[in-house]
Order: C-alpha cells, then sequence, then structure tokens
C-alpha cells in the first residue's frame, strides 16, 4: 500500500478545508443531456480532448496523492461519461491503494451492467447514477439520444448486486421538463435502499440556456413528495455535506434535495475538482483554472505541485451561489462536461 506523508490541512480564505477531490476522467460522454451537453453546442464536430491532452493515470494518482496528504477523504470520479475512459478500472485499482480515501463515481448508468463487477474488484466503493425521469420518452428527451429508462435501471440493479451501494441515485429537476416525475422516482425508489435525491438545475457552464424559471425549488420538492408520502428532516452525515437529508416517516427510506440556487452552501464548500486536462478548478461555476499538467509534464517534485496546490486553495475565496445574480447566466462559465458535476 503507498504510504502517505501527512501534512497540515489546506484552508482557504474563508477557513475551509480542502476534503473532496472531484476527477473528470474524460470530457466525453454518451449522453447529450439537455442541461449539461446539448446537441446544438455538442454536435458530430464537437472537438473534444485529444487522447495525448489527458492527464494519465499516473499524473492523476500523484495528484491524488499529494491531496491526501493534505487531508482529502474522498475522490468522485466524473465525466463527461466516466466508464467511458478505457480502463478506468486501472486507475480506481491504482486510487486504492492510497490510504484512508474513499473513491466513488458518478455515472449515467449506461455501462454499470458490463463493467460494475470490475469497478467494485478494482477497489470503487459507491456509485452514484443520473435518472432524470422514469418515464421513457420523457428520459429520451433529456438524453437526447434515444437511450431507454429501462437500461439505466438494470445498471442500477446490477450495481447494487456487485457492492457498489448504498447508491445514490440524482435527478436533474427543470420544471416543464421533468418536475412531473418527480412523485414517481420518489415512489418508485421508496423501500428500494437507494438514496434519490434531487439537484436544483443550475447555470452550470454556458451552453444549457439557464433560466432562473426553470429552477423548481428544493422546498418546492419536498413539499410535492410529503404531501404523498409524509418526510422528517435528518441531520447530515458530515459536516459539509451539500444534500439536505429527510426521511419517510414510515421507514421506507431517505431522499436528499441539494440546492445551489436556492439555498446556497458555500460556506461548508470543501470540494476542489480536477478537469479532464489537468486543470484545478476550485468552484463549480469557475471562469478560469490552474494548469497542474503544465507543471507535472515540466518533471515538478512532489515537494513543488503541494506547493502549488497549497497557493491555489490557500487563494481561494469563491462564494459563486452565495453572490449569484443577474448577470452571472451570461458569464463564460467553464463547462460542466470538463470538470464533472
Amino acid at each position: 500500500m503507498a504510504r502517505v506523508n501527512t501534512l497540515p490541512p489546506l484552508l482557504d480564505k474563508l477557513g475551509r478545508p480542502v476534503r473532496d477531490l472531484r476527477i473528470s476522467v474524460t470530457d466525453r460522454c454518451n449522453f447529450r443531456c439537455v442541461y449539461c451537453m446539448p446537441k446544438t453546442v455538442f454536435g458530430r464536430d464537437y472537438p473534444f480532448m485529444p487522447r495525448a491532452g489527458l492527464l494519465s493515470f499516473e499524473e492523476i494518482a500523484c495528484v491524488a496523492r499529494i491531496f491526501a496528504a493534505r487531508g482529502v477523504k474522498k475522490v468522485r470520479l466524473t465525466g463527461g461519461e466516466p466508464l467511458l475512459r478505457h480502463g478506468v478500472d486501472k486507475l480506481i485499482g491504482m486510487l486504492a491503494l492510497i490510504p484512508d480515501l474513499e473513491i466513488t463515481l458518478t455515472t449515467n448508468g449506461s455501462l454499470l451492467p458490463q463493467k460494475s463487477a470490475l469497478l467494485r474488484a478494482a477497489g470503487l466503493k459507491r456509485v452514484t447514477v443520473s435518472l432524470d425521469a422514469l418515464d421513457d420518452a420523457v428520459f429520451k428527451r433529456m438524453n437526447d439520444v434515444d437511450f431507454p429508462v429501462a437500461k439505466v435501471l438494470d445498471g442500477i440493479a446490477v450495481a447494487a448486486a456487485a457492492g457498489l451501494g448504498p447508491i445514490k441515485v440524482n435527478m436533474v429537476v427543470k420544471r416543464g421538463a421533468n418536475d412531473h416525475e418527480i412523485l414517481a422516482l420518489a415512489r418508485h425508489f421508496r423501500g428500494s435502499g437507494h438514496i434519490l435525491r434531487f439537484i436544483e438545475y443550475m447555470d452550470v457552464g454556458s451552453s444549457n440556456g439557464w433560466k432562473l424559471d426553470e429552477v423548481v425549488s428544493s422546498a418546492e420538492v419536498v413539499r410535492r413528495i410529503d404531501a404523498a408520502f409524509p418526510l422528517e428532516p435528518i441531520d447530515a452525515n458530515y459536516p459539509g455535506e451539500v444534500a439536505q437529508r429527510w426521511r419517510y416517516k414510515d421507514g421506507a427510506g431517505e431522499i436528499g434535495v441539494i440546492s445551489s440556487v436556492t439555498r446556497a452552501f458555500c460556506d461548508t464548500c470543501t470540494r476542489i475538482r480536477l478537469s479532464t486536462e489537468g486543470k484545478l478548478y476550485t468552484c463549480l461555476f469557475a471562469q478560469s483554472g490552474h494548469d497542474l499538467r503544465e507543471l507535472i509534464r515540466a518533471g515538478k517534485s512532489d515537494a513543488e505541485l503541494d506547493a502549488a496546490i497549497a497557493a491555489i486553495w490557500q487563494a481561494r475565496d469563491d462564494r459563486y451561489s452565495q453572490l449569484r445574480m443577474a448577470a452571472t447566466p451570461h458569464l463564460q462559465k467553464i463547462e460542466m462536461s470538463y470538470i464533472g458535476g
């Protein structure tokens, strides 16, 4: 097992520690979800990154070890669709050698039937699956590639059988597109052991045409579900957890709501993101990143990389969701497909 030398924890300008590292392993996806990679932007001729531009698995593992030494406890692999990255199980195996590091992955679920057992054997702990509707027609409109919902449900079942649970199922709620599916999803996953989470439609990137009036607030989601299946609030699992947790009063499990638009959680944000091409982003809504790939490929030592990372985090003062205003949807923000959710 790789040894990690523990260094003093990093704190940003607002006193927030770094605890969670999200790593985008590919900018490619086999879906074209309307809120993330719409076809109008990510069409057939879209110039995705060449393979040489992506961080190698060894480079990713190097960065992860440095962050682990600084107190990071969880790594989440994202994309794009991370299961499209060839050999991603090998990366998971490398990360699994880092002590006291939980490795999770967010996926659209399309490749879970084929890959769940391999991922679990490599050391993956849990998966989060994106699922925006149960109605097949609605789901196909959301993913925009005619992918059937039944195959995602099959993927969830296979992942659960492989031991990649408790599985979290994420629904991005967009008014007028899929908000009528809220209760259907709640009903389906009640008593399943999976944790359904509802995410407010966010102004991530600059290509999804975000409008505030298309946001369904978490409070409204809770009211709708509570009217059919009574809920009660429960405590967070850990400081800085982004989802507010609710459980069914009849004991049929729990749901979560993520309220980055109506109830900003910037004050407790402990996340940093490593993009597909090796840039660090200190906020999901960032306009620019900090190039680690250049430092790595210039042969900088681990100590020099650590110093660069420390300087980036210690200068961090991001509070985008708290400062959101009418002009912000028009800012040129980095696309979610480069840095994950």
